[in-house]
């Protein structure tokens, strides 16, 4: 076993892979960029050093100085979590060749899975249907267009070695092509520092339908079930569960076997999931994410596994701790994503500092957060605050106990999805298992009042609270405690200047495009990655103006007024912050 594991992650992954390790009495190190001083894994980890930077090329994706850590610390194994470098084949060899221990598939699955285009190859190679598909990265959009006129509008342009919605981009006709592909391959690159792009046909109305598999290096390999992520906006999962409702035994066999039969015709070993897509009784191979996936935690709740204790264990060599036949699922498990996201706003991410969390408990109820009172969600990561995940005898029961749950959450100072969550599992289509994954954006009537508030608590005078301060010493993070006034560690001052990222703004009216009264305002804080206009261009009612990315995400800003730009008061790569004026249209 491991005497010591670097986790090269953050947020809610880090702390689950670092409660595992607590559990085997691993230490455990952590990384931090210069946002997550005195973030819950960096609190959490035995160890916590410094990356610096901000974003995540500057830190949480810095090579050079995550090797450097891995030396000063001592670790002797490293886990990748998922995002950030958990399917770089690369990163996996540098780990490798210092003589620390790689918690994943080996380098060589990676670039055959961990690539959308060679996977499907390689799925094809096992006998496996794909979605028709494109073999080659793209080189222009007029490959798109060719690809849409022979097999029909729309067409979904995905990054090669993405995952998560990232990178994906549905063209609904040869027009869209051009600012699609480049939109992708900007967010592919934003995020797993590839451009590589292919195509797939869009299928009308499928079910997302994954198998868990399992492998080992000495030959075995084992599907522990299925999970259906049909429930999704922008492309990426809001609910989770397992096992997929309305789905026949016979057909969850096939496609388990079919997902061993990918994964051993790569040489692959450790934890992965075979994404499939479901449709009037066929289903195809989608893709292969070499890693853990987000939603790994609704398998484990079926069939009591610890899938990242058996990740540590097969990274050191042993078997697998069960066979096929071992394997017995039971019950029915939801897991919702709580991002901090405005679903009344469509879903725009809602950066900022959590004033008030308290979450739910009781039977069968499971919270694995990235996250505490008083933290900061920051617009240059991930917006995924936390997963409850829950467990019941059946479907119905899950439903409920859900809904209990959900209800009893309790979070201010941020937008969160809780309010949607409450309306899709409550909803008829969802009861029935009747739902697809155009379900949330096309058929579904979403209806929701924000979801945030201030707590209206403030400091006391003269109250002292026994606070644990960070301090870091030559990169390394130590933790001092110290009587302070009763306010979180960090806190700012309001403050009542303009476009400082962190200072309230007023409210601009934003609907997830602009704001009225003949201006742009920005949403929520994030980088201008596009301005579409210039002063002197005449503009319509939701023409796009500018492109905004905030937490990996690229949004669209658009015109509530029709008329003439004025203004154009940003630039490329310029930050700015909620409410903040970008543009005037008179």
């Amino acid at each position: 076993m491991p005497s010591k594991i670097l986790i090269a992650n953050r947020g809610e992954i880090a702390v689950r892979v670092m409660r595992t390790c607590r559990e085997l009495g691993i230490p455990t190190v952590a990384v931090y960029s210069e946002l997550d001083r005195d973030a819950l894994h960096t609190r959490y980890a035995d160890e916590a050093y410094a990356l610096g930077g901000q974003t995540a090329a500057e830190s949480y994706l810095n090579t050079d100085a995550i090797l450097d850590v891995i030396e000063r610390s001592g670790a002797d194994a490293v886990h990748p979590g998922y995002g950030f470098f958990s399917e770089n084949a690369d990163f996996a060899r540098m780990i490798a060749e210092r003589g620390a221990t790689w918690i994943g598939p080996p380098p060589e699955a990676i670039e055959i899975m961990g690539d959308k285009i060679s996977s499907r190859v390689a799925a094809a190679a096992s006998n496996v249907a794909s979605v028709p598909g494109t073999l080659e990265p793209l080189t222009s959009a007029d490959d798109v267009i060719a690809f849409g006129e022979e097999f029909g509008w729309p067409v979904a342009i995905k990054a090669a070695y993405g995952g998560g919605g990232k990178g994906l981009k549905v063209v609904t006709g040869p027009d869209k092509a051009a600012s699609a592909l480049e939109s992708a391959e900007r967010e592919a690159v934003a995020y797993f520092g590839r451009s590589e792009a292919y195509l797939e046909r869009y299928l009308t109305h499928p079910r997302h339908v994954e198998i868990q598999i399992f492998c080992d290096s000495h030959g075995n390999a084992v599907w522990l079930g299925d999970r259906d992520c049909s429930t999704q906006r922008r492309h990426q999962k809001l609910i989770e569960e397992s096992p997929a409702a309305l789905l026949d035994d016979a057909t969850r066999a096939a496609m388990g076997a079919a997902a061993v039969t990918v994964a051993l015709g790569c040489g692959y070993v450790n934890a992965g999931t075979v994404e499939m897509l479901y449709q009037d009784g066929e289903f195809f191979f989608l893709e292969m994410n070499t890693r853990l996936q987000v939603e790994h935690c609704v398998t484990e709740m079926v069939t009591q596994l610890d899938l990242v204790a058996e990740q540590i264990h097969v990274a050191d060599g042993k078997p697998l701790s069960f066979t096929q036949d071992s394997v017995i699922r039971r019950g029915h498990s939801i897991e919702c994503r709580i991002n901090a996201e405005n679903p009344a706003k469509g879903f725009l991410p809602s950066p900022g500092t959590i004033e008030r969390l308290r979450v739910p408990a009781g039977p069968g109820v499971r919270w694995d957060g990235g996250y505490e009172e008083g933290d900061t969600v920051s617009q240059y990561y991930d917006n995924l605050v936390g997963k409850l995940v829950v467990w019941a005898p059946d479907r119905d029961a899950a439903r409920a106990r859900a809904l209990r749950a959900l209800g009893e959450f309790e979070v201010t100072g941020i937008h969160t999805t809780i309010p949607a969550h409450l309306a899709l599992i409550a909803d008829p289509v969802f009861a029935a298992g009747e739902h697809s994954t155009k379900w949330l954006e096309e058929d579904f009537d979403l209806q929701v009042e924000s979801s945030t508030g201030s707590s209206g608590v403030g400091p006391e005078a003269g109250v002292l609270t026994e606070r644990a301060v960070p301090v870091e010493v030559d990169g390394k993070r130590f933790s001092v405690k110290l009587w302070l006034p009763d306010t979180p560690v960090g806190a700012k001052a309001v403050g009542t200047g303009a476009g400082k990222a962190g200072r309230p703004k007023p409210a601009s009216g934003a609907s997830g495009a602009g704001a009225g009264g003949g201006t742009v305002s920005a949403p929520m804080q994030g980088t201008i990655v596009k301005v579409l206009v210039a002063v002197g261009d005449t503009v319509e009612i939701g023409e796009s103006m500018l492109v905004l990315e905030a937490m990996k995400m690229e949004n669209h800003l658009s015109a509530e007024m029709a008329g003439t730009v004025a203004e154009v008061r940003v630039g490329t790569g310029d930050t700015v912050g909620t409410g903040d004026v970008l543009l005037v249209i008179e």
